[in-house]
Protein backbone atom coordinates (compact mmCIF):
# COMPACT_ATOMS: atom_id res chain seq x y z
CA UNK A 1 0.00 0.00 0.00
CA UNK A 2 1.17 3.54 -0.93
CA UNK A 3 2.46 5.82 1.55
CA UNK A 4 -0.48 7.96 3.52
CA UNK A 5 0.36 11.37 3.91
CA UNK A 6 -1.47 13.73 6.39
CA UNK A 7 -0.74 16.67 4.14
CA UNK A 8 -0.37 17.06 0.16
CA UNK A 9 -0.03 20.59 -1.18
CA UNK A 10 -0.41 21.11 -5.00
CA UNK A 11 1.66 23.92 -6.67
CA UNK A 12 5.17 24.83 -5.55
CA UNK A 13 4.71 28.83 -5.40
CA UNK A 14 5.41 30.94 -2.29
CA UNK A 15 1.81 29.88 -0.91
CA UNK A 16 2.64 26.22 -1.27
CA UNK A 17 6.55 26.02 -0.13
CA UNK A 18 5.22 28.31 2.63
CA UNK A 19 2.46 25.87 3.92
CA UNK A 20 4.97 22.85 3.53
CA UNK A 21 7.19 24.65 5.73
CA UNK A 22 4.72 24.98 8.29
CA UNK A 23 2.80 21.35 7.69
CA UNK A 24 6.22 19.90 8.09
CA UNK A 25 7.28 21.77 11.14
CA UNK A 26 4.51 20.69 12.80
CA UNK A 27 5.88 17.14 12.60
CA UNK A 28 3.78 15.89 9.62
CA UNK A 29 4.20 13.91 7.09
CA UNK A 30 4.47 16.48 3.86
CA UNK A 31 4.59 15.91 -0.02
CA UNK A 32 4.02 18.96 -2.36
CA UNK A 33 3.43 18.19 -6.09
CA UNK A 34 4.51 21.12 -8.55
CA UNK A 35 4.42 20.13 -12.20
CA UNK A 36 6.62 22.84 -13.33
CA UNK A 37 9.87 25.13 -11.65
CA UNK A 38 9.77 25.09 -8.05
CA UNK A 39 8.79 28.59 -6.99
CA UNK A 40 5.88 29.04 -10.03
CA UNK A 41 5.34 32.42 -11.68
CA UNK A 42 7.65 34.17 -8.95
CA UNK A 43 10.34 32.85 -10.32
CA UNK A 44 10.27 35.43 -13.62
CA UNK A 45 10.16 38.48 -10.82
CA UNK A 46 13.41 40.15 -11.95
CA UNK A 47 13.29 41.90 -8.23
CA UNK A 48 11.07 42.05 -5.09
CA UNK A 49 11.39 45.00 -3.22
CA UNK A 50 8.04 44.89 -1.07
CA UNK A 51 8.81 41.49 0.64
CA UNK A 52 9.60 42.50 4.21
CA UNK A 53 12.84 41.45 5.54
CA UNK A 54 14.74 42.16 2.08
CA UNK A 55 15.16 46.02 2.43
CA UNK A 56 17.39 46.00 -1.13
CA UNK A 57 15.08 43.90 -2.68
CA UNK A 58 15.53 39.89 -4.11
CA UNK A 59 14.81 38.36 -7.43
CA UNK A 60 11.78 36.35 -7.14
CA UNK A 61 13.97 33.27 -7.88
CA UNK A 62 16.84 33.65 -5.23
CA UNK A 63 13.14 34.19 -2.69
CA UNK A 64 11.59 30.80 -3.56
CA UNK A 65 14.74 29.00 -3.41
CA UNK A 66 15.63 29.96 -0.01
CA UNK A 67 11.52 29.01 1.23
CA UNK A 68 12.58 25.74 -1.29
CA UNK A 69 15.61 25.23 1.07
CA UNK A 70 13.78 26.08 4.30
CA UNK A 71 11.01 23.67 3.74
CA UNK A 72 13.24 20.92 2.54
CA UNK A 73 15.23 21.33 5.89
CA UNK A 74 11.99 20.45 7.83
CA UNK A 75 11.21 17.10 5.77
CA UNK A 76 8.91 18.63 2.77
CA UNK A 77 8.90 15.77 0.26
CA UNK A 78 8.71 17.62 -3.32
CA UNK A 79 7.26 15.65 -6.39
CA UNK A 80 7.63 17.17 -9.95
CA UNK A 81 4.80 16.67 -11.62
CA UNK A 82 1.26 17.63 -12.75
CA UNK A 83 -2.27 17.04 -11.11
CA UNK A 84 -4.99 15.37 -13.60
CA UNK A 85 -7.17 14.77 -11.16
CA UNK A 86 -8.33 14.81 -7.39
CA UNK A 87 -11.00 12.09 -5.32
CA UNK A 88 -12.19 11.62 -2.02
CA UNK A 89 -12.86 8.49 -0.51
CA UNK A 90 -13.45 7.85 3.50
CA UNK A 91 -12.37 11.23 4.14
CA UNK A 92 -9.00 10.59 2.17
CA UNK A 93 -7.98 12.64 -0.59
CA UNK A 94 -6.46 11.02 -3.98
CA UNK A 95 -4.03 13.30 -5.72
CA UNK A 96 -3.70 11.24 -9.21
CA UNK A 97 -0.75 12.63 -11.74
CA UNK A 98 0.70 11.02 -14.76
CA UNK A 99 3.24 9.80 -12.78
CA UNK A 100 1.15 8.24 -10.06
CA UNK A 101 -1.26 8.45 -7.32
CA UNK A 102 -0.81 10.51 -4.04
CA UNK A 103 -3.29 10.15 -0.77
CA UNK A 104 -3.16 12.15 2.33
CA UNK A 105 -5.57 13.03 4.89
CA UNK A 106 -5.59 16.61 4.10
CA UNK A 107 -4.98 18.66 0.84
CA UNK A 108 -4.02 22.09 0.63
CA UNK A 109 -4.55 23.76 -3.18
CA UNK A 110 -1.77 26.47 -3.66
CA UNK A 111 -1.04 26.65 -7.30
CA UNK A 112 -1.82 25.96 -10.92
CA UNK A 113 -2.29 29.30 -13.38
CA UNK A 114 -1.69 29.81 -16.78
CA UNK A 115 -1.24 33.58 -19.09
CA UNK A 116 -4.20 35.61 -19.72
CA UNK A 117 -4.17 35.60 -23.53
CA UNK A 118 -4.90 38.39 -25.28
CA UNK A 119 -7.20 36.45 -28.07
CA UNK A 120 -5.70 38.42 -30.56
CA UNK A 121 -5.04 37.14 -34.44
CA UNK A 122 -2.01 35.77 -34.19
CA UNK A 123 -1.27 35.75 -31.34
CA UNK A 124 -1.30 31.80 -30.84
CA UNK A 125 0.75 31.25 -33.92
CA UNK A 126 3.77 34.07 -33.15
CA UNK A 127 4.15 32.41 -29.78
CA UNK A 128 7.89 32.02 -29.23
CA UNK A 129 8.32 33.78 -32.46
CA UNK A 130 8.04 37.34 -30.75
CA UNK A 131 5.03 36.89 -28.94
CA UNK A 132 6.15 36.46 -25.11
CA UNK A 133 4.61 36.21 -21.39
CA UNK A 134 7.79 36.31 -19.56
CA UNK A 135 10.14 39.57 -20.00
CA UNK A 136 12.63 38.23 -17.48
CA UNK A 137 12.64 35.38 -19.98
CA UNK A 138 13.17 36.54 -23.09
CA UNK A 139 14.02 40.15 -22.65
CA UNK A 140 17.57 39.54 -23.66
CA UNK A 141 16.67 38.44 -26.89
CA UNK A 142 15.26 41.87 -27.70
CA UNK A 143 18.54 44.13 -27.15
CA UNK A 144 18.09 47.29 -29.56
CA UNK A 145 14.59 46.46 -30.85
CA UNK A 146 11.54 47.99 -30.46
CA UNK A 147 8.47 45.84 -28.16
CA UNK A 148 4.73 46.44 -27.03
CA UNK A 149 4.07 45.12 -23.52
CA UNK A 150 0.58 44.67 -22.65
CA UNK A 151 -1.15 45.48 -19.42
CA UNK A 152 -2.10 48.00 -16.89
CA UNK A 153 -1.05 46.05 -13.54
CA UNK A 154 2.13 45.80 -11.67
CA UNK A 155 3.59 43.30 -13.03
CA UNK A 156 2.79 44.71 -16.95
CA UNK A 157 4.76 47.74 -15.51
CA UNK A 158 7.95 45.68 -14.25
CA UNK A 159 7.83 43.96 -17.40
CA UNK A 160 8.04 47.48 -19.28
CA UNK A 161 10.69 48.32 -17.16
CA UNK A 162 12.82 45.33 -17.31
CA UNK A 163 12.47 45.60 -21.17
CA UNK A 164 13.66 49.07 -21.31
CA UNK A 165 17.26 47.91 -19.73
CA UNK A 166 17.01 45.74 -23.63
CA UNK A 167 15.20 47.39 -26.03
CA UNK A 168 15.71 50.84 -27.85
CA UNK A 169 11.88 51.76 -27.82
CA UNK A 170 9.31 50.32 -25.49
CA UNK A 171 5.45 51.04 -26.05
CA UNK A 172 3.10 49.97 -23.27
CA UNK A 173 -0.42 49.61 -23.86
CA UNK A 174 -3.71 49.29 -21.73
CA UNK A 175 -6.84 48.85 -23.04
CA UNK A 176 -7.89 51.63 -19.78
CA UNK A 177 -6.90 55.26 -19.33
CA UNK A 178 -5.41 54.97 -16.12
CA UNK A 179 -3.04 52.11 -14.48
CA UNK A 180 -4.12 49.95 -11.85
CA UNK A 181 -0.14 49.39 -10.99
CA UNK A 182 0.68 50.64 -7.29
CA UNK A 183 1.81 54.85 -7.53
CA UNK A 184 5.71 53.44 -6.78
CA UNK A 185 5.72 51.45 -9.53
CA UNK A 186 3.84 54.17 -12.19
CA UNK A 187 6.14 56.67 -11.50
CA UNK A 188 9.59 54.30 -12.02
CA UNK A 189 7.14 53.85 -15.59
CA UNK A 190 6.79 57.78 -16.31
CA UNK A 191 10.29 58.71 -15.59
CA UNK A 192 11.62 56.21 -17.89
CA UNK A 193 12.39 57.90 -21.26
CA UNK A 194 12.37 54.61 -23.26
CA UNK A 195 8.39 53.65 -22.43
CA UNK A 196 5.89 55.63 -24.15
CA UNK A 197 2.29 54.63 -22.91
CA UNK A 198 -1.03 54.21 -25.25
CA UNK A 199 -4.04 54.66 -23.56
CA UNK A 200 -7.01 52.89 -24.35
CA UNK A 201 -5.12 50.82 -26.78
CA UNK A 202 -5.33 46.48 -27.87
CA UNK A 203 -4.38 44.68 -29.92
CA UNK A 204 -6.34 42.94 -32.24
CA UNK A 205 -3.74 41.60 -35.10
CA UNK A 206 -0.22 40.20 -34.42
CA UNK A 207 1.29 40.05 -38.12
CA UNK A 208 4.96 39.23 -39.31
CA UNK A 209 6.91 36.85 -41.18
CA UNK A 210 8.81 34.15 -39.40
CA UNK A 211 8.70 36.72 -36.90
CA UNK A 212 6.54 39.36 -35.02
CA UNK A 213 6.91 42.73 -37.58
CA UNK A 214 3.61 44.52 -36.44
CA UNK A 215 0.48 44.68 -34.60
CA UNK A 216 -2.87 46.14 -35.27
CA UNK A 217 -4.15 48.42 -32.24
CA UNK A 218 -7.70 49.38 -31.82
CA UNK A 219 -8.85 52.78 -29.73
CA UNK A 220 -11.40 51.25 -26.71
CA UNK A 221 -13.29 54.41 -27.17
CA UNK A 222 -13.02 55.36 -30.75
CA UNK A 223 -12.70 51.98 -32.14
CA UNK A 224 -9.95 53.96 -34.71
CA UNK A 225 -7.06 51.04 -35.85
CA UNK A 226 -3.57 51.76 -36.88
CA UNK A 227 -0.99 50.33 -37.45
CA UNK A 228 2.88 49.88 -34.95
CA UNK A 229 5.96 48.25 -36.17
CA UNK A 230 7.25 45.82 -33.05
CA UNK A 231 9.85 43.05 -33.09
CA UNK A 232 8.25 41.88 -30.27
CA UNK A 233 5.27 41.36 -27.86
CA UNK A 234 4.90 41.27 -23.93
CA UNK A 235 1.84 40.16 -22.61
CA UNK A 236 1.26 40.57 -19.09
CA UNK A 237 -3.09 40.76 -18.50
CA UNK A 238 -3.04 38.56 -15.37
CA UNK A 239 -3.86 35.04 -15.05
CA UNK A 240 -6.39 32.35 -15.18
CA UNK A 241 -6.65 30.01 -12.35
CA UNK A 242 -6.03 26.11 -13.95
CA UNK A 243 -8.98 24.73 -11.92
CA UNK A 244 -10.86 22.51 -14.48
CA UNK A 245 -9.81 19.06 -12.39
CA UNK A 246 -11.30 20.41 -9.28
CA UNK A 247 -14.93 21.76 -11.02
CA UNK A 248 -16.59 18.43 -9.11
CA UNK A 249 -14.59 18.92 -5.91
CA UNK A 250 -14.62 22.01 -4.16
CA UNK A 251 -16.62 25.43 -5.18
CA UNK A 252 -15.40 27.47 -7.70
CA UNK A 253 -16.35 31.68 -8.78
CA UNK A 254 -16.77 32.78 -11.64
CA UNK A 255 -13.55 33.38 -12.79
CA UNK A 256 -12.18 29.93 -11.42
CA UNK A 257 -10.83 30.86 -8.33
CA UNK A 258 -11.06 28.50 -5.18
CA UNK A 259 -13.91 30.29 -2.31
CA UNK A 260 -12.57 30.13 0.61
CA UNK A 261 -12.87 31.12 4.35
CA UNK A 262 -10.18 33.09 6.69
CA UNK A 263 -9.07 29.51 7.42
CA UNK A 264 -8.18 29.11 3.80
CA UNK A 265 -11.19 26.06 3.88
CA UNK A 266 -12.96 24.97 1.21
CA UNK A 267 -16.45 23.83 1.91
CA UNK A 268 -15.17 20.59 1.57
CA UNK A 269 -13.50 19.33 5.24
CA UNK A 270 -10.27 18.68 5.09
CA UNK A 271 -9.46 20.67 1.82
CA UNK A 272 -7.57 23.91 1.65
CA UNK A 273 -6.98 26.45 -0.77
CA UNK A 274 -4.30 29.60 -0.74
CA UNK A 275 -2.50 31.91 -2.48
CA UNK A 276 -3.07 33.27 -5.83
CA UNK A 277 -5.73 30.52 -6.73
CA UNK A 278 -7.86 31.61 -3.88
CA UNK A 279 -10.75 33.99 -4.83
CA UNK A 280 -10.15 37.40 -3.43
CA UNK A 281 -6.22 37.07 -3.58
CA UNK A 282 -4.13 40.39 -3.40
CA UNK A 283 -1.82 38.46 -5.14
CA UNK A 284 1.30 39.42 -3.49
CA UNK A 285 4.12 36.96 -2.29
CA UNK A 286 3.89 38.17 0.92
CA UNK A 287 0.15 36.92 1.12
CA UNK A 288 0.75 33.81 -0.71
CA UNK A 289 2.98 33.34 2.39
CA UNK A 290 0.39 34.33 4.72
CA UNK A 291 -2.37 32.42 3.26
CA UNK A 292 -0.15 29.51 2.85
CA UNK A 293 1.04 29.61 6.72
CA UNK A 294 -2.78 29.53 7.76
CA UNK A 295 -3.58 26.58 5.31
CA UNK A 296 -1.09 24.38 6.93
CA UNK A 297 -2.13 25.66 10.38
CA UNK A 298 -5.53 24.81 9.94
CA UNK A 299 -5.28 21.48 7.90
CA UNK A 300 -2.83 20.35 10.77
CA UNK A 301 -5.65 21.08 13.11
CA UNK A 302 -8.40 18.83 11.10
CA UNK A 303 -5.30 15.64 10.96
CA UNK A 304 -5.31 15.74 14.29
CA UNK A 305 -8.77 16.55 15.12
CA UNK A 306 -10.23 14.12 12.46
CA UNK A 307 -7.76 11.54 12.10
CA UNK A 308 -5.93 11.24 15.73
CA UNK A 309 -8.65 12.82 18.21
CA UNK A 310 -6.68 13.22 21.59
CA UNK A 311 -8.82 11.34 24.46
Amino acid sequence: MSKLYDIIIIGGGPAGLTAGLYASRNKHSTLLIEKGLIGGITNETEKIDNYPGFPQGISGMDLTNLMHEQALLYGTEVVNDGVTAVTIKDNIKTVKTSGGDYSAKALIITGGSERRKMNAVGENEFSGKGVSYCATCDGPFFRDKTVAVVGGGNAALYEALHMAKFASKVFLIHRRDEFRATPVVQDKVFAEPKIEIIWNGVIKEVSGEMFVKQIRLADTKTGEESLINVDGVFVSIGLVPSTDYLKDIVTLNERGSVIVNDRMETGVPGIYAAGDIRANSIRQVVSAAGDGAVAAISAGDYVENRFNPQP
